[in-house]
């Protein structure tokens, strides 16, 4: 079936004639006839009666145009659901992510950027970062946020969004506790340490390498992030950890920064994606939102 002319009988039967539907579509009126009459002939049916100066639908004619009426309806709602779709009102959205981001950056993220786009669906997995690529290579996840500076396969692209400081952290009460020390004090202390081959772990070992000083006395030993600092919280050993993990905990006083003598380093964390591929709408406006929030970030901590 020719849908154009479908499409103008359609028109024809809604707006009451075919001189009123050749003005609404700007042809000529010949030319929807003409169209109409080969409808006619391809069906083998009479649509069109004469009615007076116009025209009316024949039996034929109104069961055409019942369905003419569903399909062009349809035709609509998939345009608008497309157009929908494209601008990112709507689809779904699916995200792995490291420990650190995926409970200390995502979720504020993700709850800000629901409550503007509800016709989104969105999915956060949290795994290793090996895991967290395979999922964004094997087309699991649309974005991947790692924390750490471990080298990511090939066929991913990334963008830095910031870089999260590693603190040495104490009971509230300990005599360093919101005091400066050298690192080779520090070191003397009971350390609380996550298992090996935490990232964590592994810089504060190369970092006493680097400064030729003690590797640290290991205290207590946790595989957990939450059984470390709870393990500081009640007043036993120091720890070396990221500040976004640590933060709230030093604010409500539970416990306390150590300042470390010559000591800077931290921990990148970044946002993957694969290579040399568009993004779907829902993730490209997630991306730019959470662009907006680094923004905002970094203009409250420059004021």
């Amino acid at each position: 079936m020719n849908l154009h002319a479908l499409k103008l009988f359609y028109e024809a039967a809604t707006r009451g004639g075919v001189s009123k539907a050749a003005e609404a579509l700007h042809i000529s009126q010949p030319a929807v006839t003409a169209q109409i009459r080969n409808l006619e002939q391809e069906l083998g049916l009479v649509l069109l009666l004469p009615h007076g100066s116009s025209s009316r639908l024949s039996e034929a004619g109104q069961l055409l145009y019942k369905y003419a009426s569903r399909l062009f309806a349809l035709e609509q709602e998939i345009s608008r659901q497309m157009k929908d779709y494209r601008e990112g009102r709507f689809g779904s959205l699916h995200i792995s992510a490291t420990y650190l981001p995926a409970n200390h950056l995502l979720p504020g993220w993700m709850a800000a950027f629901k409550q503007a786009n509800e016709g989104i669906d969105m999915t956060l997995t949290t795994a290793n970062a090996r895991n967290a690529y395979d999922k964004l290579l094997h087309y699991e996840a649309d974005l991947a946020v790692i924390g750490g500076s471990k080298e990511a396969p090939s066929g991913l692209v990334h963008e830095k969004l910031l870089e999260d400081e590693l603190w040495f952290i104490a009971p509230s009460g300990h005599h360093l506790a919101g005091k400066s020390a050298t690192l080779s004090e520090v070191m003397k202390e009971p350390f609380i340490l996550r298992e090996e081959g935490s990232s964590t772990r592994e810089k504060l070992f190369a970092l006493c390498k680097l400064h030729n000083v003690n590797q640290p006395k290991v205290g207590l030993q946790f595989n957990g992030l939450n059984e470390t600092i709870r393990a500081v919280m009640a007043g036993y050993g120091v720890n070396f950890l990221s500040a976004l993990e640590v933060s709230d905990y030093i604010r409500q006083g539970a416990v306390a920064r150590i300042y470390v003598e010559e000591v800077y380093l931290t921990n990148p964390i970044s946002i993957y994606r694969r290579a040399e591929e568009d993004l779907t709408p829902a993730a490209a406006q997630f991306l730019d939102f959470i662009r907006e929030q680094m923004h905002l970030r970094q203009k409250s901590a420059l004021s």
